[in-house]
């Protein structure tokens, strides 16, 4: 599919990765693109998406909109996490066959994975169990867009793709430590520690857990990828293929950031899944994607702009 000529709507595209999406696409030539902002069309209703769906007119249509956040924010929000997930996606899904969307690429998430998954992740082992519990609501709810676009391709003939995009991270994230998730969380605090000479700075959990992470600009080009040579039924996971601990990923962090304090690990706090790692082999195979950006690459251009963003 030629991307260029089309007329396309990203969900969630005034967002972290929505936003890296849209320059992506821009620059692959698109120049119709429209972003829906929640202030005037709210995605969770039907008369929202029905009137952005009636304005927009789309021929293609990314879905990133979500309610999101780290362990902490998924703790305190599991019913508003899975509800307006849940029936923002159905009801997106189903708008889109009705309008005759020519093609739909929705981003999945890696909280759908169950908690004890062999390592690494393939996209085989979906649903061989249930998700890590402090994130199972939100995992279920995208987990279950995957039935839908299987199903409504099977039914309808709809060209609906599902990609598994792992932990993402970058410039323009969240770095909000009520909401955000573990690589922006960290900078800020060992930012903030450096600033005050603080001996010690605050971590989750006990460092055991691993993560995969995927700088956003590289999983922005994997959603257009996708969208450009990818048709089928089959779930994708788009990754970077490094594992590392969180312990491991806190030292790195603190010493890019340049802070040399004690870090505090606080094991009241919980870990969330044990291990995470993908079997990245599907997205190149289908439609030859693969991460450019290594993690300390990607690190060091995140902390730049946190530090000037949050003026730390």
């Amino acid at each position: 599919m030629d991307l260029s000529g089309k007329r396309i709507v990203v969900t969630g595209g005034g967002g972290f990765l929505g936003s890296f999406l849209v320059e992506n696409l821009r620059a692959r030539g698109g120049t119709d693109i429209f972003v829906p902002r929640r202030r005037d069309f709210d995605l969770t209703t039907w008369d929202g998406i029905e009137r952005m769906m009636t304005e927009a007119r789309p021929q293609v249509l990314f879905h990133l909109a979500a309610v999101v956040g780290g362990i902490g924010a998924n703790r305190d929000n599991p019913g508003k996490f899975f509800y307006e997930n849940a029936i923002m996606g159905i009801q997106l899904l189903e708008a889109a066959r009705r309008h005759g969307v020519e093609k739909t690429i929705v981003a999945g998430t890696i909280c759908a994975y169950p908690k004890f998954t062999p390592v690494p992740f393939r996209e085989d082992d979906l649903w061989n169990g249930y998700p890590e519990e402090t994130n199972a609501p939100y995992g279920l709810a995208k987990k279950a867009l995957l039935v839908q676009c299987q199903s409504y391709r099977e039914q309808y003939g709809m060209n609906a793709i599902y990609l598994l995009p792992v932990n993402l991270y970058g410039p323009r994230d969240n770095f909000d430590l009520r909401t955000s998730h573990v690589i922006p969380a960290l900078i800020r605090k060992f930012l903030e520690a450096h600033k005050s000479g603080a001996s010690e700075a605050p971590c989750w959990g006990d460092g055991t857990p691993t993560r995969e992470f995927l700088f956003v600009r590289d999983a922005a080009e994997g959603l257009a990828l996708a969208a450009e040579r990818y048709d089928g039924a089959d779930p994708v996971n788009l990754g970077s293929g490094e594992e590392i601990s969180i312990r491991d990923l806190a030292d790195l962090i603190a010493r890019e950031c340049g802070y040399h304090g004690r870090l505090a690990w606080d094991t009241s706090l919980p870990n969330g899944q044990p291990r995470r790692c993908l079997d990245i082999s599907r997205a190149w195979e289908r439609f030859a994607f693969r991460a450019r950006t290594s993690l300390v690459d990607g690190l060091r251009e995140t902390i730049v702009w946190a530090r000037n963003d949050l003026r730390i």
